[in-house]
């Protein structure tokens, strides 16, 4: 139980990776408090950390709204006194495998404001009720684009160092706070498509697939894609993988990282 009555905030609480780790975050001991815009999907996740005696209760809360965020995470404090984890896992459909020339200005921002809105409302909204005598955690996601040069994702590699840079400026501002700021990275996730996740149809898009596997579910190829067999490992990571790292990360036994990247890539990319 390394995350023993603490207070979870989990942005994006209904999605793949929100959901995996909500669900690895209670099984620890954490009451996990999980929103999103979908009350059918937080219902599933809520059910499951119910099944295994788990402590968590669902809002439905808009995290391109600041006002609606700043509402649900004072309640939180109010009622907890403080909160200790906050993890944005807020996602948005984009494109990739447009090249530049034709790629719109909207197409292009769609991911910045995406990803970097909600993760500077959030992390605004939560952090003046963390850290103190109860050492806070904020985790943050991105990918390996943040350094990889490929061609036609030039909006989500810019999201994804954008990502990068925001934890470690954030992370130097709430040192002093008793927060840490950990960004965690993994890739393409290989079981997220058959959990729901919005990359069943963004890969769809991806240049490697329209090139080597168009009509082949996205579930079936992204395991054993190009992407897949690029990494050390030869494999994509899983939600289990991101989920039970994020646990660690936001537990005690990490408690002298900050600033950092937990490359979870499988090797796509070596720091």
């Amino acid at each position: 139980m390394i995350l023993k009555n603490k207070i979870a905030v989990i942005y994006g609480g209904s999605g793949a990776i929100g959901g995996a780790v909500a669900r690895v975050f209670a099984r620890e001991g954490a009451k996990v408090y999980i929103a999103a815009r979908s009350q059918e999907g937080l219902d599933v996740v809520a059910k499951d950390i119910t099944g295994i005696g788990g402590q968590v209760e669902t809002a439905l809360v808009d995290a391109f709204d600041q006002q609606a965020v700043d509402r649900h995470a004072q309640a939180i404090a109010q009622k907890e006194g403080s909160i200790d984890i906050l993890l944005n896992a807020v996602s948005v459909q984009h494109d990739q495998g447009t090249y530049l020339e034709n790629l719109s200005m909207e197409e292009f921002m769609r991911p910045v404001n995406g990803f970097l809105k909600p993760l500077f409302i959030t992390s605004k909204a939560v952090a003046p009720y963390m850290g103190g005598k109860r050492p806070g955690v904020i985790l943050t996601l991105t990918t390996p684009g943040s350094k990889e040069p490929a061609p036609g994702v030039l909006g989500h590699c810019v999201v994804s160092a954008g990502t990068e840079a925001f934890s470690r400026v954030l992370a130097a501002e709430m040192a002093s706070k008793n927060v840490r700021v950990v960004c965690l990275r993994p890739h393409a996730i290989s079981d997220a498509p058959a959990a729901g996740s919005y990359t069943k149809d963004l890969f769809k898009t991806h240049a490697e697939y329209k090139q080597n596997a168009a009509g082949q579910p996205i579930s079936e190829w992204l395991p054993n894609s190009p992407m897949a067999q690029s990494t050390l490992l030869k494999r994509l990571p899983t939600l289990s993988e991101v989920a039970e790292t994020a646990a660690f990360v936001a537990s005690e036994g990490a408690g002298a990282m900050t600033g950092a990247i937990v490359n979870l890539s499988c090797g796509a990319l070596v720091d």
